[in-house]
């Protein structure tokens, strides 16, 4: 008989290995960071419990209080033990004082946690019918959604990614130009090339332009080409992407490094299609498909003067976010799966089986250089491999340790030796980054407006103040 699945929601890392020693013989047990994590596997598999550890609750606890709210509308008659500390916010109280959750304030220990789950009868299954369940096993079954091109494939589990990889099929087959943002190692280069093998395009050339590789005096020879002597070392006609991808598609990577003069261009190009090559007044026309792609937000590059508004407009009316890997974890465990097949192959390393300890690491670390660090990471490990099972000892000491450099966004995860960083630090310094990007996300939501932000966040000016000064947010 199926063990009943225990969903459990805590930032505590050191809780959560409790709980799975404590539960791990009655219960399959899933462990999740934030709610936000844990609510696709609340929609399709079937639930008996929930521990949602909310003391650290810092929006609002509208999230919170909508999560749990969820989990009772699906399963009416689950276990739900739901903590929070001594000062719980309104709306999230609320809730819980209104429905007949099991609700423990302040410290907690495991042994409150035991007498207050007892397994009773397991719920009925959600429509979405479930395998059996448990760490490996729920990791290894398909994702929620698959984008298919001719050659590739994109996979998540996130709801956010599902809802956009929706949207951007449809996109993909109309002659309209794109804009992806993401950070470095997140997937744009592969979601272009995704883009391009399903539209109608596909048989015609791909060529990615890193403008940020680019001086920036060769950028607009690269793009648009040059006829011979337009500069001192132009000793011959060159053509340009814009001509080379005859009817395909181009990605135009680091579009944030171009300067106000080739803006200006490429807001031509994208709107007429018509340019000029250096050093000519003979003017052509790009038949090809635009992609552009930058790692930063544009929209506070405008405000600050540094990108055109009119070309900022063009571009965000298909605007597509693509999260970083850090806020896709169900996504991790598939992802290494499909990089150990792939790389076991290329490499000719035979890898039979991979132990839970290396999906527990890779779970843990925030993987700042996203989707791209993963694979580099399982290559390493793969290629160490000897006995034809992968497990954590293949993996850099650094991961292990969940000890990361400088994330893609700009944000330090942590840099000094593991001796030195205790546990507490340690998590610390994960709340910290979250927090930072709570807030930042909140502000670039709300222009800024620091009212309307603490509102959004559920603090006072006040504390949103002394929040921004302790993370040297100075807008």
């Amino acid at each position: 008989m199926t063990q009943p699945l225990l969903l459990v929601v805590t930032p505590d890392i050191e809780l959560a290995e409790q709980l799975a020693s404590q539960f791990g013989t009655s219960f399959q047990l899933l462990a999740f960071h934030t709610p936000e994590e844990a609510q696709l596997v609340l929609r399709q598999q079937a639930v008996w419990g929930l521990i949602a550890d909310f003391r650290g609750c810092e929006r609002g606890g509208h999230f919170e209080e909508r999560f749990i709210e969820e989990f009772r509308l699906r399963f009416p008659q689950g276990t739900a033990v739901v903590v929070t500390g001594a000062s719980c916010p309104e709306p999230l109280e609320r809730r819980l004082a209104c429905n007949k959750f099991q609700w423990l304030r302040g410290a907690l220990n495991v042994e409150q946690l035991a007498e207050k789950l007892r397994p009773n009868e397991p719920v009925p299954a959600a429509e979405s019918q479930p395998a059996d369940v448990g760490f490996s096993a729920w990791h290894e079954s398909e994702s929620d959604t698959v984008l298919t091109g001719i050659a590739r494939r994109f996979e998540t589990n996130i709801p956010k990614l599902t809802m956009m990889l929706a949207d951007l099929e449809v996109a993909a087959k109309h002659d309209v130009t794109v804009l992806l943002i993401g950070e470095t190692g997140s997937g744009k280069t592969f979601l272009s090339k995704l883009i391009h093998e399903i539209s109608p395009r596909r048989n015609q050339p791909f060529l990615p332009v890193a403008c940020g590789a680019l001086p920036s005096e060769l950028i607009e020879s690269e793009l648009f080409g040059h006829v011979k002597g337009a500069f001192t070392s132009a000793h011959a006609d060159k053509e340009g992407k814009f001509i080379a991808a005859r009817r395909g598609t181009i990605l135009l990577d680091e579009i944030d490094v171009l300067g106000p003069e080739q803006q200006v261009k490429l807001l031509r190009v994208i709107e007429s299609g018509e340019f000029e090559p250096v050093g000519s007044n003979k003017t052509l026309k790009c038949e090809a498909r635009l992609i552009v792609a930058s790692n930063l937000d544009l929209q506070p590059l405008v405000e600050q003067g540094r990108f055109r508004p009119d070309l900022y407009y063009r571009l965000n009316m298909l605007k597509f976010d693509i999260l970083p890997l850090r806020a896709r974890k169900p996504d991790i465990i598939p992802l290494a799966r499909k990089f150990v097949r792939e790389l076991s192959a290329r490499h000719n390393v035979r890898v039979e089986r991979i132990d839970d300890s290396l999906f527990a690491a890779l779970y843990r670390y925030p993987w700042p250089g996203n989707v791209r660090e993963l694979e580099n990471v399982i290559q390493r490990a793969v290629i160490y491999c000897r006995d034809g099972v992968l497990s954590a000892q293949h993996l850099p000491p650094h991961v292990v340790m969940c000890q990361a450099g400088p994330s893609n966004d700009g944000t330090s995860l942590g840099s000094e030796p593991h001796d030195f960083i205790d546990a507490r630090t340690r998590r610390g310094q994960r709340v910290a980054v979250s927090e930072r990007e709570i807030i930042e996300e909140a502000l670039f939501k709300y222009n800024y407006s620091r009212t309307n932000t603490a509102k959004s966040l559920g603090i006072s000016r006040v504390t949103l103040y002394n929040k921004m000064k302790k993370y040297g947010m100075s807008k």
